[in-house]
């Protein structure tokens, strides 16, 4: 458990009460004299910088050089205990400050990449981590290394505020403020960042491709919990010398840091980084079933007998790795199975890390097989070896028989330190010594007590925000999200008064503004503002659900921003009154979940008079009855008046706006409207916006007809859908400018976009929507959430190229592939997949499940899903086309879609119709890759669907038997089969033969496996058994029906000897049962 005892300053000093003073001395001055020859020796007398090894004299590393830092300033820290250090304690912390200072030296001189990694998170704007010892300038270009190592910086930010704490100065100038300001948005997107990661290479094929890193985000999720509100002047600081972090960054890193444990990244199941990301320094969750997960992952998966592994198959120092190739070639992994170097830096952190947790039988075995390990040098310090790897000589012996020869170290005494010391095991060896001899306490080591979950640090004083999570995993059970109602006018104000429930205009609530959260976008512009360095303030990303929770001081006034929901956007989903509904339940409950900050949240909710208008308003006031309740499906709320609820708020002082710097204009409050008719008493007064209907014409045949034709056409139809279609034509045809009638493409869409909303004429909307290249806001982290869930997207039109999304992409890049891949083919498409993607990134946040067994969410065939299932159900939507339904409707029946097993039998679903449901989205059972892959094992000629190929080689070399990559090639060879039933059937074959092999171990496949012939059989037989040639024949079976016609093809095809697809090692039959 984490230990949850006091943290006051008090008790750590009746800790260590120093009860043999002298004996402490000699302690700490024999530490002194190893750091003195191991680490400070090494340091740079100009930069301040350390080297990786004690051998390099021209290349320092920033990351073994915090490190380096870690382990002075630990020391520093120990002896400020002693009244008589003879200067030694002056001297270690300053040690600290020049490295700490040296490396942002280096960094700010680099300014222009920050500038640009903001907007854009490529590697050719990354910040370098390795630098000049003497000079202090790049040494690598950005060909020749990759400097891209999210952790690298957010590991800098995270000692930087702990030894800011521990009282020493090393942030000096206004400018450097400014500078680590714009560090913190550097890390903010770690979430959306693919990085290379603390082994510097990317993915685990190292073939130059860096992906997204669980130890990278965790990194930056640490350091941006510990620098929020950090002052870094410390004790000495101004208002403007504060850090401030979007919350909603730190949630989303959170979230998804949380979501990828125990894996590391897509290639990397298990990986050694994850150590120091959930254990000191960064302490990165307190969810204590995940650190307990990923730390038995990492033990059970990578402990040796000489140190940890990095990961599987890591080929870094392998006696076979070419060092004079810097990428592998294909396949070229498998050669460093089970031949991994060893590390016993990772000892070292897990001793550290059971001091910090209080497991002292942790400690003792991990001593133990450290001492191992150790051996002594010249002057009888103790040396960590770097690394330890199989010889050349033993590589044959290990390959038979695993674990059985000896490791030898990189380092030894006889070979005069070739690869000398390694600074980085020498550091957190130091760190060791000093906690497990009781000379230094872990609140000296951890002033910020990261190693404590947020609930049980102490309260940092002052006006800014801090992280204060609730000690329980998901809702925080006695957290309230107080909720204020906001009426856009007084008549609308006095008709919800007749319906019992309270609100209040923008006048009543002054002098707090009630405003756009993109107004708060613009003063955070000026955070982080450094002329003399050009860098501009915070990039302009819209403020998220948490950051609209709090209530903000600023230039003397109160401000309380509502939710984004409310924005008035481009894109139509707005218009959706139902779907504005659920997106209030969706943004309590989001709060109430992820809140993690002192003092309540505060949401502002807007009632417009359009809303009243709308046919579901009745169902926005059932909403507010239950909020007047005091519940909000499971969050507790509380409605009230804001002036009652301030005090209870979140407050944030944003102090770097000054009154002098900021127009107090630029906060426009929004405005209330004045009527002369106060009027409506209940609902049935007010004017109701009625769902429009009209004849559903396609006029592709005007494609085909002249402009004079066309624009004829346009004059006479009053139909809006026509309209839409005709003007489109034009546009494509003449250009946006081109006018009828005085009014150009351009401005008539926009017109009609707008009308057709007003009348929620869903196609019209969409049609006009696509012509006008809209894009779903902030579609980018629902993209993130989907990926970092193991999942992928493509989107595009069945029978046409699609695109995949792989990896985040920036709002630019995704309007760019809507339009170019779906828009040629299917104009309302371009939109109605961006829909799809924005739901499936909702739904998959909050309920995982729905999405098991399926690998790629391919967005054209769960639109097919879609229109399936409204042919089986068409009384279920007035709409008969899924262009026609609307926001809401479309994203009821995405689940009802994906839920299938759910309701199939209750419904009555035949099997046909359950197999074109579950087809459409590509589902397959628990452990089905792996199965294929134990079916191709034993199939040396390949797998063969729908006339593509599966090959063993290099398959099987290439990949390993869990990896994604391996499930991503069944994937697509599956989505290649024609229709959505056989293609399920596909699936329930494979299972089937992957149940036979494995019950008849002796079964080797000789042939390659032809799926098609095998279904053909399947089919025949099915077909004769039944006396009926009608199509589509077994996809009409019940599942175990079908398995026995799967088998018996199976077991038909052994028999066969002509067939000689399958032959059997001696065995005439094959057990099926």
């Amino acid at each position: 458990m984490i230990r949850q005892g006091s943290i006051d300053d008090i008790n750590a000093q009746q800790y260590l009460k120093i009860s043999n003073y002298e004996d402490t001395v000699r302690q700490l001055d024999i530490c002194y004299a190893i750091v003195k020859r191991q680490l400070l020796r090494f340091q740079s007398p100009i930069t301040g910088l350390f080297p990786v090894l004690s051998t390099e004299f021209e290349i320092g590393s920033v990351r073994d050089s915090i490190y380096c830092a870690a382990a002075v300033w630990g020391l520093y820290q120990a002896y400020r205990r002693i009244d008589d250090d003879r200067g030694k304690s002056h001297e270690l912390g300053q040690s600290t400050v020049k490295c700490m200072r040296g490396i942002l030296e280096c960094w700010i001189k680099q300014a222009p990449r920050v500038e640009a990694f903001k907007t854009r998170q490529s590697a050719a704007h990354a910040l370098h981590v390795k630098f000049h010892l003497t000079t202090g300038e790049p040494v690598l270009t950005d060909d020749q290394y990759h400097h891209l190592q999210i952790d690298v910086v957010s590991l800098y930010l995270l000692f930087l505020v702990q030894m800011i704490t521990s009282g020493l100065q090393i942030i000096y100038t206004q400018d450097e403020v400014a500078f680590v300001q714009n560090l913190v948005y550097y890390v903010e997107r770690a979430y959306r960042t693919p990085d290379y990661g603390m082994w510097e290479r990317g993915s685990k094929y190292n073939d130059g491709k860096p992906e997204i890193h669980a130890s990278s985000i965790g990194m930056a999720k640490a350091a941006l919990e510990a620098i929020n509100g950090c002052n870094l002047f410390g004790d000495k600081g101004a208002s403007w010398s504060v850090v401030y972090v979007d919350i909603d960054a730190h949630n989303r890193n959170r979230s998804i840091f949380e979501t990828m444990l125990p894996r590391e990244s897509s290639s990397k199941g298990v990986d050694a980084a994850l150590l120091p990301t959930i254990s000191f320094p960064a302490f990165a969750t307190h969810e204590e079933h995940l650190v307990q997960l990923t730390k038995t992952n990492i033990v059970r998966r990578l402990q040796g007998k000489y140190g940890f592994k990095r990961f599987s198959r890591d080929g870094y120092k392998c006696v076979l790795e070419d060092p004079d190739r810097r990428y592998y070639h294909e396949g070229e992994l498998k050669n460093f199975d089970g031949l991994e170097s060893e590390w016993p830096l990772f000892y070292v952190m897990m001793i550290i890390d059971g001091v910090f947790r209080t497991l002292p039988d942790q400690v003792e075995e991990f001593q133990k097989l450290l001492k191992a390990r150790i051996f002594m040098d010249e002057h009888g310090d103790p040396v960590i070896p770097w690394y330890y790897y199989i010889p050349k000589e033993s590589v044959e012996n290990e390959r038979n028989e695993p674990n059985s020869t000896w490791k030898v170290p990189s380092s030894h005494p006889g070979d005069e330190n070739k690869a000398g010391l390694f600074l980085w095991g020498q550091s957190l060896f130091v760190l060791a010594q000093l906690l497990t001899g009781g000379l230094l306490h872990v609140n000296e080591l951890d002033p910020i007590r990261r190693y404590l979950p947020s609930y049980n640090r102490p309260r940092r004083a002052g006006r800014y925000s801090a992280f204060q999570a609730k000690p329980t995993f998901g809702i925080a059970t006695d957290l309230v999200v107080q909720v204020v109602l906001i009426a856009e006018s007084m008549r609308l104000q006095a008709m919800m008064g007749t319906y019992g429930i309270q609100t209040q205009t923008p006048h009543e609530v002054e002098p707090v503004q009630i405003c756009s959260s993109t107004q708060l976008v613009h003063v955070y512009r000026e955070l982080g503002v450094c002329k003399k360095l050009k860098l501009t303030g915070r990039p302009i990303r819209p403020i998220g659900s948490l950051g609209t929770s709090k209530i903000y001081r600023v230039c003397g006034m109160t401000v309380l921003c509502y939710p984004l929901i409310f924005e008035v956007s481009e894109f139509y989903l707005y218009r959706d009154m139902a779907l504005l509904i659920d997106d209030i339940k969706t943004e309590l409950q989001f709060v109430g979940k992820y809140w993690r900050l002192s003092g309540r949240p505060t949401v502002c909710l807007l009632v417009r008079e359009e809303h009243m208008r709308d046919p579901h308003f009745k169902q926005m006031l059932d909403l507010f009855a239950m909020l007047k309740k005091g519940y909000c499906d499971g969050v507790k709320v509380r409605l009230g008046r804001l002036q009652n609820l301030i005090s209870s708020s979140c407050m944030e002082h944003l102090d770097f706006m000054s009154q002098g710097d900021f127009p107090s204009e630029m906060f426009t409050q929004f405005k209330q409207l004045e009527h002369e008719y106060i009027g409506y008493q209940s609902l049935t007064d007010v004017p109701r916006t009625l769902t429009y209907r009209e004849e559903t014409v396609s006029l592709e045949a005007y494609k085909h007809k002249s402009t004079p034709d066309v624009v004829e056409a346009l004059r006479t139809t009053d139909n809006i859908f026509a309209q839409c279609q005709l003007w489109g034509i034009l546009l494509d045809r003449e250009g946006p400018m081109y006018e009828v009638n005085g009014t150009n493409a351009l401005a008539a869409l926009k017109s009609l976009y707008h009308s057709a909303g007003g009348l929620r004429h869903w196609r019209a909307v969409r049609y006009c929507s696509s012509l006008l290249s809209h894009t779903v806001d902030s579609i980018s982290p629902f993209i993130t959430t989907v990926l970092v869930n193991g999942k992928q997207l493509t989107v595009g039109v069945i029978g046409q190229k699609e695109t995949v999304f792989d990896k985040p992409m920036t709002p630019g890049e995704i309007q760019s592939v809507m339009y170019s891949t779906i828009q040629p083919y299917d104009i309302i498409g371009a939109v109605l997949q961006q829909e799809i993607v924005l739901y499936c990134g909702r739904l998959i946040g909050t309920n995982p499940d729905i999405f098991r067994g399926i690998l790629k969410i391919r967005v054209g065939w769960v639109l097919e899903a879609i229109r399936y299932y409204l042919q089986l159900f068409p009384g279920e939507a007035r709409a008969a086309c899924v262009e026609s339904l609307s926001p809401y409707r479309l994203r009821t029946l995405l689940q009802r879609v994906l839920t299938v097993s759910d309701w199939a039998d209750e419904r009555g679903l035949t099997p046909l119709q359950r197999r074109q449901l579950e087809g459409c989205l590509c589902r397959v059972p628990k452990h089905f890759y792996i199965q294929v892959w134990d079916i191709l094992l034993r199939t040396p000629k390949g797998i063969i669907i729908q006339g593509q190929c599966i090959p063993a080689e290099p398959t099987l070399v290439n990949m390993s038997r869990s990896e994604l990559s391996f499930a991503l090639v069944v994937e697509s060879a599956l989505v290649g089969v024609g229709g959505a039933a056989r293609r399920q059937l596909c699936v329930e074959l494979l299972c089937v033969l992957a149940t036979i092999l494995r019950r008849n171990p002796e079964l080797r496949l000789q042939h390659s496996l032809d799926l098609d012939a095998l279904l053909d059989d399947a089919h025949a037989t099915y077909r004769k058994d039944c006396g009926s040639d009608a199509e589509p024949g077994l996809s009409t079976a019940t599942a175990a029906l079908a398995a026995g016609h799967l088998a018996r093809a199976v077991v038909n095809a052994v028999l066969r000897g002509a067939a000689a697809d399958l032959v059997p090692a001696d065995r005439p039959a094959c057990l099926v049962a």
